[in-house]
């Protein structure tokens, strides 16, 4: 092997030879540099991102820019090809890690704003069955008797004579209590925005009075 290309396995091709020939638009030529580094990208990829889709995806986005730059005549860095190529592959692991991040705050943000708009929505007595099914973690929070009036008016959908006859209590009474547990997940919502819809990971708030 000539210059100061290092071979990539022992004893398996002259890289500068096979790059010279994939840059001219030999498919054979090109198959080899895919088949002896695409595995090494994409094990590199998945220990980064831990995430074989993932991986998969940045190690094809990483040849499809190899492909252009080679067959445009844009790879100048003769003598370092596989420094070249890890370095494609890394700074494309940092983008998918720094979009991902991007998205989870960008989530965060709609959370919390979908989470004020509910609380908002609750204040007002506005609740309704969808903005209710999205609290579902959030409810079960509250104590059982709060959880039991959201749950039959809202998942259920009966009214509150309905619930009256079912639970032989007083329609007054199940007006209070709906009342206090709608107060009581707007208290939770605008304590804990963010952690809509992961609240069964927190300890569970039986006691709490409102």
């Amino acid at each position: 092997m000539g210059g100061s290309e290092p071979r990539p396995s022992e004893g398996s091709f002259d890289l500068i030879g096979v790059v010279r020939a994939a840059r001219q638009g030999d498919e054979q030529a090109w198959g080899l540099l895919v088949g002896e580094y695409g595995p090494r990208v994409f094990a590199l990829a998945r220990s980064r991102l831990r995430d074989p889709d993932m991986a998969e995806e940045v190690t094809q986005s990483v040849f499809a820019t190899i492909a252009i730059k080679l067959r445009e005549g844009t790879y100048d860095e003769h003598g370092k090809f596989e420094p070249w190529l890890f370095r494609i592959a890394m700074n494309r692991v940092r983008d998918v890690i720094r979009k991902a991040k991007r998205e989870r705050a960008e989530g965060r943000l709609r959370l919390a704003a979908s989470a004020e708009a509910v609380a908002d929505a609750l204040a007002d007595d506005r609740a309704t069955p969808e903005a209710i099914e999205g609290l579902r973690a959030v409810v079960e929070d509250l104590s059982g008797p709060d959880r039991e009036i959201i749950e039959l008016r809202y998942h259920a959908g009966l009214s509150f004579r309905q619930i009256a006859d079912l639970l032989e209590e007083p329609v007054g009474t199940l007006l209070a209590r709906h009342h206090r547990a709608l107060r009581k997940l707007r208290a939770m919502l605008e304590k804990e925005p963010p952690a809509v819809g992961l609240a069964a990971d927190r300890p569970k708030h039986a006691g709490e009075s409102g």
